[in-house]
């Protein structure tokens, strides 16, 4: 496809981008790490600025946009609410209008449950320069991307179809973690053929419409998607595991933050005892011993060590997580340099530097 086709386009959820535009952005990745790994200049968004919005912390995201941005030859500036006006109730109309007049790209992560995905379409719907969701409460495409390219580098493009992935829910108490990765992995696995289990229990399930959505893609690309209660159905003969914990957000409505106490501590406490009922959902190594003998171990970091996964497993051979956290680089600058100004078949030639 014409590359420049992307130019000035959103990226909120990958399953709003054809799977055309998808291959594109992969195939860019992976000439940006070639480029990146043999240290070869590749300036393609030169004097560019990204406004990275960040309402919740972050390693990965922040990290491989600010570091891509710089690399491309732009540069990042690194917001939170406290350091905008954003804290004095500024909408996302005035801010998507006022940045759009300064930059060239507003990347954003809002996790907030039920408030995040809206306000970033808030911001799509001002802006006019590209919307690039770094995570919300529904989706998280930069992570979907990476992981599919990690897939791909360790199996082949070719190997996709039929290639059976196990999702699964883990115990962890860290933090209550968004739904968005699990659900945009499903949308976008199945796009590609793959046979996805989803492993759950019933207090933690995934939205409905996400699931409704992904059994479409699957029936279209002749992939497939099953879901269990069982956390060790998910691993038996499974190339590929990702067992992530995941909050009951859809399960309390509304959340908490929305309600008052003493109500508040009500729902919190429901969904601490919830999670105490599970505590041997951990991927460890009799689990990884019924999955197939090629598998890979993935997660998206932070990983709950000791109650997501043991260290035997996240330090073993058959952890790939140190690939899956590099792609973000490489799939968060394809993304930067197809949306945001300038032009990549002109600025990027096969096998050289950037002219």
């Amino acid at each position: 496809m014409d590359q420049e086709a992307l130019r000035g386009r959103h990226l909120i959820s990958c399953q709003e981008w054809a799977r055309e535009e998808i291959d594109a952005a992969l195939e860019l990745s992976v000439e940006l790490k070639r480029r990146y790994r043999q240290r070869i200049p590749h300036r393609l968004l030169l004097d560019q600025t990204v406004f990275m919005v960040f309402f919740e912390a972050s390693t990965r995201t922040r990290n491989s946009i600010e570091a891509g941005i710089t690399q491309l030859g732009g540069h990042a500036h690194d917001l939170t609410p406290d350091k905008m006006q954003l804290s004095h109730g500024e909408s996302a109309r005035d801010t998507a209008s006022v940045l759009s007049r300064m930059g060239e790209a507003i990347a954003c992560r809002n996790c907030f449950y039920n408030i995040g995905n809206r306000y970033l379409r808030e911001l799509a719907r001002w802006a006019t320069i590209p919307v690039i969701s770094m995570q919300d409460d529904v989706y998280h495409p930069l992570q979907a991307l990476a992981d599919l390219m990690t897939i791909r580098e360790h199996f082949g493009d070719g190997a996709l179809r039929g290639l059976k992935v196990g999702i699964s829910w883990a115990h962890a108490t860290s933090h209550a973690k968004p739904l968005s990765v699990p659900q945009s992995q499903i949308l976008l696995f199945t796009r590609y053929g793959m046979e996805v289990t989803v492993a759950a229990p019933p207090e933690f399930p995934l939205q409905a419409e996400i699931v409704a959505q992904a059994r479409a893609n699957a029936a279209e690309h002749g992939g497939r998607l099953t879901f269990t209660d069982e956390m060790d159905a998910a691993f038996v003969d499974a190339q590929v595991v990702i067992p992530k914990n995941w909050g009951g957000f859809a399960h309390y409505d509304p959340w908490p933050v929305e309600i008052e106490a003493p109500e508040r501590e009500v729902h919190l406490e429901a969904m601490q005892a919830d999670l105490a009922k599970y505590r041997d959902w951990i991927c460890d190594a009799r689990r990884m011993g019924l999955a197939a003998k090629e598998v890979r171990y993935m997660h998206a970091l932070p990983a709950d060590r000791g109650r997501e996964v043991t260290d035997e497993v996240i330090d073993g051979p058959q952890s790939i997580v140190y690939d899956e956290a590099e792609n973000r680089l490489h799939t968060g600058k394809a993304v930067m340099a197809l949306t945001m100004p300038g032009s990549i078949t002109r600025s990027l030639t096969p096998g050289g530097g950037s002219s």
